[in-house]
């Protein structure tokens, strides 16, 4: 079962969690498992059908432009990451 790593952000949702198991072929199979385990957690990966804009997702090491398409096999690492906004304006 792919195991998915959870940015701080998210692990008040999965009860502290910083990975936990989750199945799914794709990365939205794997979301919709999430939401099953940990009520609240899909909404704030996902909005209108797509990752949220601050979200993104590497799936074995790799940053997946296909998004919730992305293949996750049964040994996949699934990391959610967010975005980081800030900086010195000058």
């Amino acid at each position: 079962m792919p195991l998915v790593f959870l940015p701080a952000l998210l692990r008040e949702a999965a009860g502290g969690q910083s990975s936990v198991e989750a199945a799914g072929s794709t990365v939205r199979e794997v979301i919709a498992n999430l939401e099953a385990l940990f009520p609240g957690i899909g909404e704030r990966l996902v909005e209108h059908g797509r990752l949220r804009a601050n979200i993104s997702v590497a799936v074995d090491g790799e940053v997946s432009p296909l998004g919730l398409l992305e293949p996750v096999e049964p040994a996949s690492e699934v990391h959610f990451v967010t975005a980081i906004k800030g900086g010195a304006t000058p």
